[in-house]
């Protein structure tokens, strides 16, 4: 809700109404700012423009307008961890806009009413090969095939999405959501091949007549720590233990788990076991709780679900039923340090989630290509050292999460686009950011983030059923009007019923405003009360 602006008009003809002549130091100038939401989006969402469309009830203008840069909306409306969100500069005000509960809303509307996209470009007569079906490659593959290019995904396993298949639960990420979602982008013309491995990319990309290639195959393989068992301990490694839940037969783990490890995935794990029947899952972490690379968010669901976590503990030795557990202790540098001070779990089965590696033996013989670290070096273009070879995802130095690999997808999809054409392709500068500074807050009345449903804990413990539930369209109304729209006009009509000089000109809905600097005497009034930070004052030139 916006105070209501106190206006001063002025005929022009009116003799208080004076050009202002040249003794004016500063200018009121209109500006489009970048919002602190899409400055912090991986893959480079415009969200500020999704959500206007979404706060005006258009619900599949702003669908279109989020698929610009994202094919996933409802997979990433469950499992980004939304570090727009955290950016958000509503979250110095009340608490942030839920930009990811009304993204998950607005792809859930587009799979009930069966919204598509066609390609938006012709045909360039390229052909373009993306090795792996997760969210890096299925991203590539869509904004390639809407820039023109033929594009065939080879995919070693049974099924598309990759580690959004085969790492993360069911309870997080629905598998008739991520079908649906992958389907979508197949009916614009992707070719998918599954179980067909990629041994050797020169001998794929000649034997297809490929002209380019993205690899975006997953860290699929379990790193592994040394522990001293005994033949008949039973020991798993986390990506086996969730891959096999996507099969007929589910991993037999036994009553009392362990899970070793302190990431996302040891989480998922553990609340899998607890699903699968586990009277006990205990996550052993050799770190404090503040230094786990979980999300908060997902160690708070897990502990509230039963899971017990063993904080500064390390396993030195597995048994056929049992675990020995070392503590430690923290140095003065932060430092986990062995104790010397043992005890014992009873233990079924161990489960490593100490991390994945990507296998890069499909690499041998590619020359100029650099490897560092297990992952693969690429250029500011996403270009390997082989020409027309492009990598993103795990594949390449990041963060590993959904969200970045689909912008890798992106990204590499407009160098690749104009490597093919024998262009260049320079990002368009961004504007200067839109921080809390720039803006007016007291225009806005408080109006807390709404709260997604969660699932009972009963069912919670025992299924498979989603977790969080996603927002109705009253409740995904109200989170896309508490945006800001931080640095861009939004046509509120401050400067114009403000300024004193009658210079702020109207151009009707959708067009804006502009300054009569014939009459503006440079008082500011208008940036002063822009709620949004969409005027600037610059310095007068002489």
């Amino acid at each position: 809700m916006m105070r209501k602006p106190f206006a001063i008009t002025l005929d022009p003809g009116s003799s208080l109404a004076n050009h202002t002549g040249n003794w004016r130091t500063e200018r009121p100038v209109y500006l489009d700012r970048l919002p602190p939401c899409n400055h912090a989006c991986p893959a480079g969402e415009n969200i500020q423009a999704w959500l206007f469309h979404a706060e005006s009830g258009n619900y599949e203008a702003a669908w279109r307008q989020l698929v610009e840069d994202n094919p996933l909306p409802a997979v990433m409306g469950r499992v980004c961890y939304h570090p727009c969100e955290t950016a958000c500069n509503r979250g110095q005000l009340d608490s942030a806009v839920g930009i990811n509960s009304v993204e998950r809303f607005l792809g859930d509307q587009a799979i009930r009413n069966g919204w598509k996209l066609a390609p938006s470009a012709p045909a360039t007569g390229k052909h373009v090969l993306v090795v792996g079906a997760g969210p890096s490659g299925l991203s590539a593959a869509y904004h390639l095939v809407r820039l023109g290019h033929r594009v065939t995904i080879h995919e070693a396993g049974p099924y598309a999405g990759g580690m959004m298949r085969f790492g993360i639960p069911k309870y997080r990420l629905p598998r008739e959501v991520l079908d649906a979602e992958v389907q979508r982008i197949l009916d614009l013309g992707v070719e998918l091949k599954l179980n067909t491995r990629v041994d050797k990319i020169l001998d794929s990309m000649h034997a297809g007549n490929f002209d380019a290639t993205f690899l975006a195959v997953g860290a699929h393989i379990a790193k592994r720590a040394f522990i001293p068992a005994g033949a008949s301990a039973k020991i798993l490694d986390a990506v086996q233990v969730l891959r096999s839940m996507e099969g007929e037969g589910k991993p037999m783990l036994g009553r009392r788990v362990v899970v070793y490890g302190g990431g996302n995935t040891a989480i998922d794990v553990a609340r899998t076991a607890k699903r699968l029947g586990a009277s006990e899952a205990i996550i052993v972490y050799r770190r404090t709780r503040e230094k786990m690379p979980a999300h908060d968010f997902e160690v708070e669901e897990a502990l509230q679900e039963g899971v017990m976590i063993k904080w500064l503990s390390t396993i030195k030795q597995a048994g056929e039923s049992t675990l020995t557990v070392e503590k430690m202790r923290l140095d003065e540098s932060g430092f986990p340090q062995p104790t010397g001070e043992f005890e014992t779990l009873e233990a079924d089965s161990l489960v490593l989630a100490l991390g994945q590696d990507v296998d890069l033996s499909l690499l041998e013989g590619v020359a100029g290509l650099a490897v560092a670290d297990g992952v693969v070096q690429v250029g500011a273009n996403m270009m390997t050292g082989y020409a027309g070879i492009f990598a993103g995802g795990d594949m390449v130095p990041a963060e590993r999460t959904v969200t970045v690999a689909v912008g890798h997808g992106k990204k590499a999809a407009r160098y690749i686009d104009a490597w093919l054409r024998g262009t260049d392709y320079a990002p368009l500068p961004k504007h200067e950011l839109a921080g809390f500074d720039k803006l007016n807050p007291w225009y806005y009345a408080d109006a807390p983030h709404t709260v997604q449903p969660v699932l009972d804990m009963v069912r919670r413990q025992s299924t498979f059923d989603e977790v969080q539930g996603g927002l109705d369209e009253t409740n995904a109304l109200f989170e896309a009007r508490r945006c800001l729209s931080c640095g861009n006009c939004f046509e509120c009509d401050n400067c114009y019923g403000v300024c004193p000089d009658n210079a702020v000109i109207k151009h009707g809905p959708g067009n804006r405003f502009s300054i009569n600097y014939d009459y503006c005497k440079g008082c500011g009034l208008c940036a002063a009360e822009c709620p949004c930070g969409a005027i600037r004052m610059d310095a007068e030139e002489n």
